[in-house]
């Protein structure tokens, strides 16, 4: 039991052992910090396999080191190059597309947010916004329940309309850019709504109210205020697009990938997949990595600085 002449002492020593609070942002950020080394920045130490001759389950010696050897073939092997530039043909063709609807979700929030019935406007955008959360393997059972030789369409045709059909869909070749964003829009249209929803949220009301007396109607004050203020917004979230362009992920080509459709739906990520872990090439697919990496980064600080002269601001 402490006297009392202890526990004044005791709290006279609280105060001084307690944590300064410019402290305690960085021990909550600190996981976050830990996390991204991880997964990374240490993985960039994986690009040494660029400089070896390496195998499978060998070992990186001086005896199989070859210096630049996979980036002067990337350059002079024709058949390498003609490779490369049918893939970065199918990237920049999909991110292109990408960029093109980027407005989608945006224009998406604003009619969302006019509709009264709150309880209509929280079932479309739950159901919208599930497919995020569905991997893509899910996704593609589903195309392949509805586009299948025996899927949906087929048997509702056969069934319902009385016309003989057993076309396979998926397995067809033909537009395969259009196929795969009209994909990708499906699966993420709700969740890149919400960043504009919350935006929408945080506009002056004021705003609304003077258009309005100015005589403005509700697509009026949409087109005049809603839309003006989001601009920032979008334009930073245009611009991290444009940074990613070679960047546009793997997984939903890899399960839609098949022996028909490759030459169009090929992008860069899937093929450093295919010529590392399928064909075992891997100093060769970390060397077309590295080159990927470092455009990316560059492309990055482009549009930072186009940012920085047309908006004054800067996105990192």
């Amino acid at each position: 039991i402490l006297t009392g002449k202890a526990r004044q002492d005791k709290r006279e020593l609280e105060p001084k052992m307690e944590m300064k609070e410019e402290y305690h942002l960085f021990l909550l950020f600190l996981p976050v910090l830990v996390l991204a080394f991880v997964f990374f920045y240490l993985p960039l130490w994986g690009w040494r396999y660029a400089f070896f001759d390496y195998k499978a389950g060998g070992e990186l010696t001086m005896s199989n080191f070859v210096g630049l050897k996979w980036f002067a073939i990337l350059f002079q092997n024709e058949t390498t190059r003609g490779d490369i530039l049918r893939v970065l043909k199918n990237t920049l063709a999909m991110s292109g597309l990408g960029i093109l609807t980027s407005w989608i979700p945006m224009a998406f929030a604003i009619f969302l947010t006019q509709v009264k019935s709150k309880r209509f406007r929280r079932t479309v955008q739950t159901f919208t916004t599930v497919p995020n959360f569905l991997g893509w393997v899910i996704i593609y059972a589903i195309a392949l329940a509805i586009f299948s030789t025996d899927g949906f369409i087929n048997n509702f045709l056969n069934n319902i309309m009385g016309v003989a059909s057993n076309a396979n869909y998926l397995m067809d070749g033909s537009h395969m850019w259009l196929k795969m964003l009209l994909w990708g829009i499906w699966k993420g249209l709700g969740w890149s709504a919400i960043i504009y929803i919350s935006s929408i949220s945080g506009i002056d009301p004021t705003l609304y109210e003077a258009a309005e007396m100015d005589g403005a109607g509700r697509f009026a004050s949409m087109w005049y205020v809603t839309v003006p203020c989001l601009m920032p917004t979008f334009f930073v979230l245009l611009l991290m697009s444009i940074a990613n362009v070679l960047s546009n992920g793997m997984e939903q080509y890899l399960v839609f990938f098949n022996a028909i459709n490759s030459q169009n739906l090929e992008v860069l990520d899937l093929y450093v997949y295919n010529l590392g872990i399928g064909n075992g090439q891997i100093p060769m697919s970390t060397a077309i990595g590295m080159f990927k990496s470092v455009i990316s980064v560059i492309l990055l600080f482009g549009a930072n600085t186009v940012s920085k002269k047309l908006r004054g601001e800067s996105i990192i």
